[in-house]
């Protein structure tokens, strides 16, 4: 269907919000300017990726939202989970050595990180409330959705789908619908009847398990028992809902696939081949996957041998099963020593950032938090220093634009776990780029002063201080004011939450700042945002604030915010509205729980290692 207007503007203007990045009116999209504009004296590879990734969910919205528009806010997955979907299929096809498809294990991995709290709600919900259409804007609408669609295109085949897609927008342009005059066309196109498993995945929340039995191979066929419970991350008793899951799989090394619908709870499934079994072959199915140990060591064997998608898949499954205590929390670190060097850029980067995250769960104030911390850094400097060694600090010609995207990555984690020499040499790129502009190539600039600024002193900060006031560009001024905030040290960081109240950073850098320090010190962010409610309120929009302040507490680990957020969302928001507090709650709640409970699996799996 062709775009039916004689031309579509793009609008770049200055400023940013905490909550959108662009917006789709119909002729006519909006974007802030990090969003649409490219400076290559200061955009890296992943702004060029972002950048066009955001024009194609805009230009998306210009048929999935504008031409045909949900009904009400209920069916709000309509447009943003399909703009997600369109947008991933637009850069596939456009951009196919950016290799953008294995970007949807990680869409997928943060919609079931959401999902499996109890605090998550379906794909289509009841919306009531201002402040609820607002708190719609999330990882289930966006990513889920998305998710969801990907699955049942996989299910039904990419004509088929297309076909279904194609008779719905002809028949309600210029229209409103519901998600069931979408599945009424799937069906059709289909001829079987697809709605019954959307509305599983659409309808109720969570996320289903699928548990591998033990394969036995005959005949040069694997035969095995699949079971259909629930993911929880914590609810443990919690009776699993019931799906009907388009389930893919394959033996490691045959190109054959068997599919299955697990319905009922339970399936049988024959795969061609013998060796090692890959349920969700693929990764298009929004389920997580567990196998039994058997099944989980092969795997491992044969991990340099699976496809970059489904090591990807795998990586994630485990490391959050592992959390969740459904298996050995150190299983994923097994996972990622099988993860070879010459792995797929982005797969390493799934590794690195996994082994950063960790690093970040063992963060706290006494002496044990920190010696643990520091035994764990040691282990992930060590496995991560080889990755470090061959992407190497210069850019070399020809390269493939993911390993740029590493570079950053390696240094940015590199430099979290305070390591010695990727320190020195950021400071060191960071001196010399006064004589030496090229000491600081564009792709890294950021990614060198975000290093520099998180360990900065306070003579480097005023430093930065003094660069971000003189800065006349808006775009590199954001990122400045920014780096004034991402410091490790909390003196530093009270500085950068004083100077977000003042004129100078701009109105909507103000927020940004705070949302900054909060990455690294929630309690503080929170507490200060809290002592500062009426001027911290005047910089977000109303809609939005029942959003703000809940994520500045996010990131904690501490008992005591659960009481602060619960005592601040009963003061200031109504019931209706307190969506974004409750996950919030929920999700430090998780987090206390995985350093109580799983770290010590870590601390073991380590000593053995070291002995």
């Amino acid at each position: 269907m062709r775009y039916p207007l004689p031309k579509l503007d793009n609008i770049a203007a200055p400023g940013r919000s905490q909550f959108f990045g662009a917006m789709e009116n119909w002729g006519a999209v909006f974007t802030f300017e990090y969003g649409l504009l490219l400076d290559p004296a200061i955009s890296t590879q992943a702004d060029k990726e972002n950048i066009y990734t955001t024009l194609s969910h805009e230009m998306a919205h210009q048929w999935f939202g504008d031409l045909v528009t949900m009904r009400w806010w209920d069916d709000l997955w309509l447009n943003e989970g399909f703009a997600s979907w369109m947008e991933s299929r637009t850069t596939e096809r456009l951009h196919p050595e950016w290799n953008t498809a294995l970007s949807s294990v990680a869409g997928r991995e943060s919609a079931m990180s959401q999902d499996a709290l109890r605090t998550t709600h379906p794909v289509v919900q009841r919306i009531a409330t201002v402040e609820q259409a607002s708190q719609a804007f999330d990882g289930i609408t966006y990513q889920k959705g998305e998710a969801v669609i990907r699955m049942l295109e996989a299910y039904v085949g990419a004509d088929t789908w297309r076909t279904a897609v194609r008779s719905y927008m002809r028949k309600h342009a210029y229209g409103n619908t519901v998600s069931d005059d979408l599945w009424r066309e799937v069906d059709a196109a289909a001829r079987k009847p697809v709605s019954a498993i959307a509305h599983d995945f659409t309808l109720q929340p969570g996320v289903p398990m699928i548990t591998v039995g033990d394969a036995v191979c005959r005949k040069g066929r694997t035969r095995v028992t699949l079971t259909q419970t629930e993911f929880s991350k914590d609810q443990a008793d919690k009776k699993p809902l019931a799906w009907k899951v388009p389930v893919i799989a394959s033996t490691v090394g045959s190109h054959k696939q068997a599919r299955v619908l697990v319905k009922d709870g339970k399936a049988t499934l024959n795969v061609p081949g013998c060796g090692a079994l890959l349920v969700n072959a693929g990764q298009s199915g929004y389920y997580r996957t567990l196998y039994a140990p058997a099944g989980t060591r092969a795997l491992a064997r044969s991990f340099a041998r699976l496809a970059p998608i489904d090591q990807l898949g795998l990586l994630a499954d485990s490391q959050s099963l592992g959390m969740a205590g459904l298996q050995d929390p150190a299983a994923f670190l097994e996972l990622a020593k099988a993860a070879p060097l010459s792995a797929d850029p982005q797969v390493l980067g799934r590794v690195a950032g996994a082994l950063g995250g960790l690093y970040e769960q063992y963060a706290g104030d006494s002496a044990e938090s920190k010696a643990r911390q520091q035994a764990f850094g040691r282990y992930a400097i060590a496995r991560l220093a080889p990755m470090m060694a061959q992407t190497g600090w210069e850019a070399r010609t020809g390269e493939a634009s993911s390993v740029a995207t590493l570079r950053g990555q390696l240094i940015a984690i590199l430099g979290d776990m305070g390591e010695a020499g990727v320190i020195a040499e950021a400071r060191r790129r960071y001196a010399a780029s006064e004589q030496d502009p090229s000491a600081m190539p564009a792709p890294l600039r950021r990614t060198i002063l975000g290093v520099v600024a998180q360990h900065a002193d306070a003579a480097a900060w005023e430093q930065l201080h003094a660069r971000a006031r003189q800065e006349k560009t808006p775009l590199i001024k954001n990122q400045l004011y920014d780096l004034l905030a991402s410091s490790d040290d909390t003196a530093l960081a009270q500085r950068a939450l004083a100077l977000a109240l003042t004129e100078e950073p701009g109105v909507t850098n103000s927020p940004a700042m705070i949302s900054r320090v909060a990455r690294t010190h929630p309690e503080l962010a929170f507490d200060f945002a809290l002592a500062h409610l009426e001027q911290v309120n005047a910089r977000i929009d109303a809609s939005s604030r029942s959003r703000y302040f809940p994520r500045l507490a996010a990131g904690s680990a501490q008992p005591q915010m659960i009481a602060k957020l619960r005592a601040y969302a009963q003061a200031n928001l109504p019931e209706g509205a307190r969506g974004d507090a409750d996950s919030s709650v929920a999700g430090i709640e998780y987090r206390i729980k995985v350093r109580a409970e799983r770290l010590p699996a870590i601390d073991a799996w380590l000593a053995k290692q070291a002995g």
